[in-house]
């Protein structure tokens, strides 16, 4: 993505921009495995809660020839070297052993490349999201809402979120709070850029989402998204405004919990230097989250081509201060070459055209799991691999405490080139490869491998396909990419969704995308899952509320789920209808509350049990205490601003609450000395109504502001607000001084003249007097009048120069007096040598075309310079036959009207006609393009 200015649009003809080592303005960290303080704190710009997605009308597609976003490489293409690959898999295993799943088509081109696909599965959903367009399905493939543009998500936000459409898109389902989080660029018409974020309210994809725009200090390039327990983790490729130089990886955690709660959210980021780009968060798969407190993970591979470089940031959105980053600890892998050395080499079947392989970063997702056992990271890249292209994965265990790759390897089975991939692992430790594959002979198609936990290590089974592409990319179209998406199912945990992109047939900018799942036969078996709706219920103390729990049969369950709850507040049962369900269905849970239950807000754990399977949902339970009778105060305005010896008012308002009827009376506190306060009415009866309060200062009350606490009293009732009062000094009569113009040009012996204007001020009625200094030698200032009386007024002030006067340019300060009352202005004056008079010519348009038998006509501007102030005479020569030409005016000290009229018998062609200008011994000429049709 590039950031434009004044432009509707961020994408470009395709081109390569080579990433600029320069050093960005704000410190950068060491490249040490350190722990690094001084976290950037920066606030959102705005945040909302948006209407139902699915009641939002789409923003049309905008329309205009299909633009492809530009690259931006890490470094210019490598050299490629000769080695060996210590971890290429030589060992050919049986053929992947999945189910597939579903197999359908995903959002198609729209208008730009390449589409940046990536997709996520929810509870019931899956949602893909394209450059530009994203859809939402249910897990059967039906489409349920879209597909639609990007920004439909943010309009009625306002700012450039609603208005820009910039891709650079992630969805992602945070599993640990059924929330859907999607997120994209909004960088045209930049700087300022922005990271436009949504968080779903529910599981639900089409409903409500809470809306955020967070801004960076540059161009916030190749975003890459993390869900984790304290944060959503966001990295950037920093660039300049520009977008050409490179400033180094971002790394920034998201207050999650705010926006889950549709707050006001804050963001934390550290800044990396120019060694480190593309870093990848880590993302939580599963629903066990990492062990309490733990930081999360970063990583990327190092310019050695030999190590992975792997960060740690703990957060604390508390107590930024606490916030750090540790790293980066190198983790020796096997020896590799970027695919193309990092630029452009992947061949298909049918054409000459290359395809980009984004080989100088590591892919989208940098997947977690914990196990209990251990923890494990995921990660994979592109790699030379013989003559070709192929997939190098690894998964790094115990990261927090030792750091180690487990198990690496390179999948490359035959000459065909893999590439743009993405990886993920089940509940059972399976884990799933898909990427592009493409040659000479073979059209780019999706394809996947995998292994399950009692291959070998390193090694990965056979592939499979999930559709063979029908054709290869042309028209000198090299983008592919720039990530694809594997995901895990959260309800079974144990099916992988992947989608890529292909194309239907040999062309540019007609682009599918393809989705598909599969499962692993080991993982699961007969399971089920549990879920509650609504997620949160309100009740005052004293009454009951009721829950939906809902069981989904996997694999074949047909066991019976009793169900049982926890962390109720004391005086609260719960009961549940029925109390059991086979295979699937649901249960209503109803909770009573006593009067006596305390005020506050519950997680309530819903458990249901069968056999040795439990499974649990949680949902918040607000209890609300019996409301008494009471009332609130409120000041408007609540700011008073008043000049000493005067008084300001402000209304002070009661407003009853529960069937509050009874008497409120008035006081304030704080008033500076000299100054009181009185209300009126006051008391105030019957519950509620406003009551002036009249704020009255002395001429010797002290300037400045003032906190003044209002109390309103009612029996043991007692509520205040606040008025600040500011007191200003009686003003005194003064007066200012400006200078119109304020630079004057002259040349040597000649003079120039600016108009000093007095304005009164506090009813001023004095005379100023005028003085100057700062005026060159051989030169002289006077004014007309000597003074402005009356308070008000102008005079013309006229530097006189001699032919002596020195060149250069000079700062006069203009004084005037009016008794102890002094002021100043400037005015620049410019003294040029009065033999540098001159001009220039310039003409518009610079190229005309004209039809036999027409006229067209180009504007000739006199550009003076030195003090130039002549008449410029004009004549045209190198006319071709049959045209001749014309001026008005002609002389002129301004513009003139080139008329060039041309014949019917004139000579056909683009010809090259001069327009000159003299004045005197100057003489200068323009030409423009001629084109007689």
């Amino acid at each position: 993505m590039k950031p434009t200015h004044g432009s509707l649009s961020v994408w470009f003809p395709v081109s390569i921009i080579l990433l600029a080592h320069a050093l960005f303005s704000r410190p950068t960290l060491p490249q040490g495995g350190q722990e690094v303080r001084g976290v950037e704190l920066l606030q959102e710009i705005k945040h909302d809660v948006s209407p139902p997605l699915r009641d939002m009308k789409p923003v049309p597609r905008p329309a205009g020839a299909p633009e492809a976003k530009e690259i931006r490489l890490l470094h210019p293409p490598r050299e490629i070297k000769v080695m060996a690959d210590a971890v290429m898999q030589s060992a050919v295993l049986p053929a992947i052993s999945t189910t597939a799943g579903v197999n359908f088509e995903g959002v198609a081109a729209n208008g730009s490349a390449p589409p940046d696909t990536n997709g996520s599965a929810g509870t019931t959903q899956f949602v893909e999201w394209v450059n530009t367009e994203f859809a939402v399905y249910n897990k059967s493939g039906s489409l349920l809402l879209g597909p639609v543009q990007g920004n439909t998500l943010w309009s009625g936000f306002g700012g450039p979120c609603q208005t820009n459409n910039d891709g650079d898109i992630i969805v992602l389902y945070d599993k640990l709070n059924n929330r859907w989080v999607m997120s994209q660029l909004a960088v045209t018409g930049g700087p300022p850029f922005y990271q436009c974020v949504a968080v779903s309210t529910t599981s639900d994809a089409t409903g409500t989402f809470a809306r955020y725009a967070f801004q960076q200090p540059g161009f916030n390039d190749y975003p890459k998204l993390g869900v984790w327990p304290d944060a959503y983790y966001v990295t950037y490729n920093l660039f300049n405004n520009t977008g050409t130089a490179f400033l180094g990886a971002r790394l920034c955690a998201m207050d999650g919990a705010a926006m889950r709660g549709g707050t006001a959210a804050t963001q934390q980021c550290f800044q990396l230097g120019t060694n480190f780009g593309a870093v990848l968060p880590s993302d939580l798969d599963g629903t066990t989250p990492p062990p309490a407190g733990e930081p999360a993970f970063f990583l990327g591979f190092d310019n050695n081509l030999s190590s992975l470089d792997l960060w740690k940031f703990h957060v604390d959105f508390t107590t930024p201060g606490n916030s750090t980053l540790t790293g980066p600890t190198n983790l020796a892998v096997a020896a590799f070459n970027e695919a193309c050395g990092g630029g452009t080499c992947v061949p298909q079947s049918g054409t000459t055209q290359q395809l980009d392989s984004l080989g100088d970063r590591v892919m989208y997702r940098l997947a977690y799991r914990n196990f209990g056992s251990h923890e494990s990271l995921l990660v994979n890249h592109s790699i030379t691999a013989g003559s070709s292209v192929g997939a190098r994965w690894y998964e790094i265990q115990s990261p927090a405490s030792n750091p180690v790759v487990f198990q690496s390897g390179t999948f490359s089975p035959d000459s065909n080139y893999r590439w743009m991939g993405s990886i993920a692992m089940d509940k059972a430790g399976d884990i799933a490869l898909g990427y592009s594959v493409s040659s000479g002979l073979l059209h780019p198609a999706i394809r996947y491998t995998g292994r399950v936990p009692s291959d070998p290590l390193g090694t990965m089974e056979s592939e499979a396909s999930i559709i063979e592409g029908p054709g290869s990319q042309t028209g000198g179209l090299n983008r592919w990419g720039d990530y694809s998406s594997m995901s895990v199912d959260p309800v079974d945990d144990c099916t992988f969704w992947y989608s890529n992109e292909y194309l239907p047939s040999n062309g540019s900018f007609n682009w599918h995308t393809r989705i598909g799942s599969f499962k692993f036969p080991g993982c699961g078996g007969p399971d089920f899952s549990i879920s509650a709706t609504p997620s949160s219920q309100t009740v005052m103390a004293g009454s009951s509320t009721q829950y939906t729990v809902n069981v989904a049969a996997l694999g074949g369950f047909a066991g019976t789920v009793t169900f049982s709850s926890s962390g109720l507040p004391n005086g609260a049962s719960a009961g549940f209808n029925p109390t059991s369900v086979s295979g699937s269905g649901s249960s209503t849970m109803s909770v009573s509350t006593a009067s006596s239950t305390p005020a506050g807000t519950y997680t309530v754990t819903i458990t249901g049990t069968s056999g040795s399977l439990t499974h649990s949902a949680t949902v918040s339970l607000t209890v609300n205490a019996v409301a008494q009778p009471n009332f609130t105060l409120s000041a408007s305005p609540t700011s008073v601003t008043v000049i000493q010896g005067n008084s300001g008012t402000s209304t002070i308002t009661v407003s009853p609450q529960n069937g509050f009827n009874s008497n409120v009376t008035l006081s304030a506190s704080g008033a500076p000395s000299g100054a009181s306060a009185s209300f009126s009415p006051n008391p105030l009866t019957g519950g509620s109504g406003s009551s002036t309060m009249t704020i009255t200062t002395s001429t010797s009350t002290p300037t400045g502001t003032y906190t003044i606490m209002i109390t309103g009293t009612s029996g043991s009732l007692t509520h205040t607000t606040t008025v600040s009062l500011t007191v200003n000094a009686v003003a005194q009569p003064n007066f200012t001084l400006s200078a119109s113009p304020t630079s004057v040009t002259v040349t040597q012996g000649n003079s120039g003249t600016s108009t000093i204007t007095v304005t009164a001020q506090n009813g001023f009625s004095g005379t100023v007097g005028f003085t100057t200094s700062g005026v060159p030698s051989g030169a002289t200032a006077s004014f007309s009048p000597n003074s402005v009386t009356g308070g008000s007024g102008s005079s013309t002030m006229t530097v006189s120069t001699s032919t002596s006067t020195p060149t250069g340019t000079y700062t006069i300060t203009i004084t005037g007096t009016s008794g102890s009352l002094t002021h100043t202005t400037t005015v620049s004056l410019t003294v040029n040598s009065a033999s540098l008079a001159n001009f220039s010519l310039s003409a518009s348009p610079s190229s005309l075309t004209v039809s036999r038998g027409s006229s067209g006509t180009s504007t000739i501007t006199i550009h003076p310079s030195g003090g130039f102030n002549g008449s410029v005479t004009f004549s045209a020569s190198s006319l071709p036959t049959g045209v001749t030409a014309s001026f008005s005016p002609n002389p002129s000290t301004t513009t003139s009207t080139w008329t060039l009229t041309v014949s019917s018998s004139a000579t056909t062609g683009t010809f090259s006609v001069r327009a000159r200008g003299r004045s005197g011994s100057l003489s200068h000429s323009v030409r423009i393009n001629l084109t007689i049709n």
